[in-house]
């Protein structure tokens, strides 16, 4: 069996070394006698690009190492968290500080209430926030509060956005104009799927005419306000406000997922870069500094809704985890300290983003690049790319041969057409031009 073969290997394994002496393919197939799939988040399983997934042992800076010892320079930043690379020194600190006093205690800290004031500080929206542990948590728990608000069932979310996996969430991307959505997983009952209804992003006269139809009907609208999660599509003119003037007409509330975007694209966030309000956000990734921490936070009448003031109940025994919120305030902290950060990633994401678009042009290869500040993707399409339509018009055939180039070549991508490129300020400037350079090598073999 593939699990004794590796444990058998292990045995011989130099013990000075620090690396597996077993193939990618033997550890994942040993993670797969215990592991669905061999992974616990799906897209980890490198299905969509036809790879085998490597397995990380290491990360420092702008760089990851693999179980073999291989190094990569790394465009996912774990998804986007680490906007300062791997184990930033002050992040790491305030984790190993904050062990020194314990791991958990199910009950307050101090420290959750500065990081609760720090990002109340930064987002313009939010004037009470509430801590969990996860990006899908804070979705489901800002759509019930929504609800519970306004007494109405019904939400809407745009094709191509994802929320987390909440049920009420996770439906197919519909094409119908204002027609129920049929469930995007195995176990979601008809019955929530049907109370969600998906509109075309970055459709403003789609959306209003849903709201003409049911829009008393409507508990709120959830959107990315930069879409990641078809790879990075940012909005329309008019569209995010279309969508918060409909909401307010209609007495619906207006949720911006800025589980992406929040603390990366600035320090307000994509409601703070196109100067709006939403009434609840939904934040993550960044504001736990690659420790698992998520919130949801909003208007102080809508939060003071939640128990155990209000009748909305939530929570959560690791909410609030003082490693996590060490990292997070840790992070915001040096955020706010570098004032020419955002300004330098920015740099660095143009120029990956330029010479993408360049040398894809030189190579005769559809392409599109969409950015917005330090998040990035390469379309494999004429483009351009505005909603997920449009996205699902890429060649990803293709992507999957430019991802695996790029891995040889030693760069380390999202596993997807539809995911995010970070850069982080564990770059060094000379990194970008060394990963175009390699982009040339890997773009020339398809």
């Amino acid at each position: 069996m593939p699990h004794t073969k590796s444990r058998q290997a292990q045995k011989s394994k130099d013990k000075t070394s620090p690396y597996s002496p077993c193939s990618h393919e033997e550890l994942y197939q040993e993670a797969c006698q215990v592991i669905p799939g061999g992974v616990n988040s799906p897209v980890r399983a490198c299905q969509a690009v036809g790879a085998v997934p490597r397995f990380v042992k290491r990360g420092l800076g702008s760089r990851i190492y693999d179980e073999n010892g291989v190094e990569y320079i790394d465009l996912v930043c774990s998804w986007g968290p680490l906007i300062f690379g791997h184990r930033p020194p002050s992040v790491a600190k305030a984790v190993s500080a904050a062990l020194d006093f314990g791991s958990t205690f199910g009950a307050p800290t101090i420290a959750e209430t500065t990081l609760a004031k720090l990002i109340c500080r930064h987002m313009p929206s939010v004037e009470m926030v509430r801590l969990v542990s996860s990006g899908t948590e804070a979705a489901m728990s800002a759509i019930r509060l929504a609800r519970g608000a306004t007494n109405r069932d019904r939400i809407i979310k745009f094709n191509g956005c994802y929320h987390g996996h909440a049920d009420s969430l996770l439906v197919a991307a519909g094409s119908g104009l204002a027609t129920f959505s049929l469930p995007g997983s195995l176990g979601v009952p008809k019955a929530l799927a049907n109370l969600t209804i998906t509109c075309p992003y970055n459709d403003p006269e789609s959306l209003t005419e849903i709201f003409r139809q049911i829009g008393h009907e409507v508990a709120a609208v959830i959107v990315e306000p930069i879409a990641g999660n078809m790879g990075v599509v940012p909005p329309k003119p008019g569209f995010l406000e279309t969508a918060q003037n409909l909401c307010r007409e209609y007495g619906a509330l207006l949720i911006f997922d800025e589980v992406i975007t929040g603390f990366r694209v600035g320090l307000g966030g994509a409601q703070g870069f196109y100067g709006l309000k939403p009434d609840l956000t939904v934040l993550g990734k960044v504001i736990g500094g690659g420790l698992p921490l998520a919130a949801f936070g909003g208007r102080r009448d809508l939060m003071e809704l939640l128990a155990p003031l209000g009748g909305v109940y939530q929570a959560g025994t690791l909410s609030g985890n003082p490693l996590a919120v060490a990292a997070g305030i840790a992070t915001i902290e040096r955020l706010e300290e570098e004032k020419g950060l955002y300004g330098r990633l920015d740099f660095m994401s143009s120029r990956l983003a330029e010479g993408l678009t360049e040398l894809a042009k030189t190579k005769g290869l559809p392409s599109c690049v969409n950015r917005v500040g330090s998040m990035s993707t390469l379309f494999f399409t004429e483009g351009p790319v505005y909603d997920f339509d449009s996205a699902s018009r890429s060649d990803t055939w293709l992507y999957g041969a430019w991802y695996r180039a790029m891995l040889k070549e030693g760069v380390w991508l999202p596993p997807s057409q539809f995911e995010t490129m970070f850069v982080s300020a564990g770059f060094l400037f000379d990194e970008i031009d060394i990963i175009l350079d390699r982009a040339e090598n890997a773009l020339a073999t398809l």
